[in-house]
């Protein structure tokens, strides 16, 4: 059988898969028949001028916060679906990217019964986030090169595996992984695949985002705290299929999202070239500052970063760590992390900010 004929099959047999997903065996039971909590503006939407409304138990006097906000974010999603070329129905925004996990915790995931699976090093939430909701978290450690070890998740799932957590770029290690593998890991794995792409906006990569509707078991998490700035009004977003939306809409807290967050998150997705500027300064910034930390004997190695930050590796982490303390600069030592032994993290700073550290470095 030649090799076009045979791709041709995987590729008709993972199209099968694909087709044959049935959202509702990955469901917990209580939330498919969960009946969700009708709040005042759910139940009535159309708002116009000169309406009065005095259904909500409301404080009645001004104060530009005194009514219960948009509890479907509808402005806010409408800029984010033009942004991204989506439906706005594949959109759930939550109280910082560790809302949505959670729900997809509560949605997927039965206590003490149900597991995950996580590629250390990673972003440490998602196994926090497994203790508070009583999932056990099967840990498949990364290869050597900070990439997805296909053939040992395979063996590790099983058909209480709900969830994959796949970050990409990688918090702390700042690469991308391997599009090839993540699509593998996608079409094979018999649970939601969650692709969180908090530094995506940093990445040469394409976001997975232009491929979501190939894949019925794909969530893709985003935020508005790196590229955009605004880390201080958490604002986490959701993109997955409008089934799997729909169910989260269902948990989630009616007014998850107050009216200041929306407010400025909307005024701020009105200045998309404003962030593409600042975006395009960080990136700048990020190889000058790579190339004067290799310049620097106590620095081992400064792996390739496709996020914010850069991953370091020096002579003595906790000792350089304690230094930099003294000096002024707090850096986060990764070294008790798998495969990051003696690492520390550096987040890229603003010219002047860049100048001290590489300055304080080479003077320690």
């Amino acid at each position: 059988m030649s090799l076009r004929v045979i791709l041709r099959n995987e590729k008709l047999y993972r199209e099968e898969i694909m087709k044959n997903f049935n959202l509702n065996n990955l469901l917990r039971d209580n939330i498919k028949t969960i009946k969700p909590y009708s709040s005042a503006r759910d139940e009535y939407k159309d708002i116009t001028d000169g309406m009065l409304f005095i259904d909500a138990n409301e404080n009645p006097f001004n104060t530009n916060v005194n009514r219960y906000p948009d509890p479907q974010q509808v402005k806010l999603k409408s800029q984010l679906a033009d942004l991204k070329g989506i439906s706005e129905n594949n959109i759930l925004l939550g109280n910082g990217s560790d809302e949505v996990l959670d729900l997809i915790f509560r949605a997927f995931c039965e206590p003490n019964k149900d597991k995950i699976i996580t590629l250390p090093p990673t972003y440490g939430m998602y196994a926090v986030l497994a203790n508070i909701n009583a999932v056990e978290n099967l840990e498949v450690p990364l290869t050597e090169d900070f990439q997805p070890n296909f053939d040992e998740i395979s063996r590790t799932a099983h058909s209480h595996t709900k969830l994959l957590f796949v970050c990409s770029p990688n918090n702390p290690t700042a690469n991308s992984f391997d599009a090839n593998v993540i699509e593998e890991l996608i079409e094979e794995f018999q649970g939601i695949v969650v692709i969180d792409e908090a530094y995506i906006d940093f990445s040469k990569e394409e976001s997975w985002l232009s491929r979501l509707n190939e894949f019925p078991n794909l969530i893709i998490t985003q935020t508005l705290s790196k590229a955009y700035g605004l880390a201080g009004i958490r604002l986490g977003i959701c993109y997955a299929s409008e089934d799997i939306i729909s169910v989260l809409n269902k948990i989630k807290p009616p007014y998850n999202i107050n009216q200041l967050t929306q407010d400025k998150a909307s005024e701020r997705l009105s200045n998309i070239e404003e962030i593409q500027n600042e975006v395009d300064i960080i990136l700048n910034e990020r190889e000058k500052l790579a190339t004067e930390l290799e310049l620097i004997p106590l620095v081992e190695i400064v792996y390739a970063s496709d996020a914010n930050f850069l991953l370091v590796k020096v002579d003595e982490a906790n000792k350089r760590y304690k230094q930099l303390i003294e000096k002024g600069i707090v850096v986060r030592n990764r070294t008790t992390q798998p495969l990051c032994e003696n690492c520390l993290r550096f987040t890229v700073g603003t010219t002047v900010e860049n100048e001290k550290l590489i300055k304080t470095l080479k003077a320690i």
